[in-house]
């Protein structure tokens, strides 16, 4: 039995408002975010591997859903998007996660979870609007059979070859790979007490 389509529930207005500045602040808030994690990690060996893969899997996540979106232009629906509408904050989670473990930070998890659910949940909810709106029953449909944020797992039909490199590199997602590896290198050298922590 196929599922019945569900409509995304309009914000309200105070809600719509809420959304819209959490659209504008997420960058320089996660700036912030980063500083501090910047100035608190304390990683070792151990922690920074096991940080490191988590990472690095958020990273390939966002890698591989980057390179089959089509911003605005075309409803992305195969390869991670058959499994969850928002692989791209789904990998910038694991990647937060990676570095707060990788850093041995209670700080950054907490801060995490904090944008996730202050910040990241309602800029969610807020383009589920915009996508429905622009792109009507296809999203509807869409939405009832794939969750908005974790993943469903097991057999599901993923359409091949999605992926292009020009769409990695139109939507600039190798800043990420970039801002990865550098924040890596950062705890190494940290770890190694060429950079100062406070603590």
């Amino acid at each position: 039995m196929t599922p019945k389509p569900q409509r995304a529930g309009p914000l309200e207005p105070s809600y719509r408002g809420y959304a819209a500045w959490a659209a504008r602040r997420r960058v320089p808030l996660g700036f912030a975010v980063s500083i501090a994690y910047l100035l608190l990690a304390r990683p070792t060996p151990e922690y920074l591997a096991a940080g490191s893969i988590v990472a690095a899997a958020g990273l390939a996540l966002r890698a591989w859903a980057a390179g089959c979106l089509e911003k605005s232009a075309k409803l992305a629906t195969g390869g991670p998007y058959a499994r969850t509408r928002n692989p791209l904050y789904l990998g910038s989670s694991l990647m937060g996660a990676g570095f707060a473990i990788a850093g041995r930070s209670l700080v950054m998890a907490v801060a995490l979870t904090a944008l996730l659910i202050f910040v990241y949940a309602p800029v969610i909810r807020r383009e589920a609007e915009f996508l429905e709106s622009r792109f009507g029953d296809d999203y509807r449909r869409y939405a009832a059979q794939v969750p908005l944020f974790l993943p469903r797992l097991g057999r599901v039909p993923v359409s091949s070859g999605c992926f292009q490199w020009s769409r990695y590199r139109k939507n600039h997602e190798y800043e990420a790979a970039l801002g990865g590896a550098a924040g890596i290198a950062f705890l190494v050298l940290r770890m190694l007490h060429w950079i100062p922590g406070l603590l």
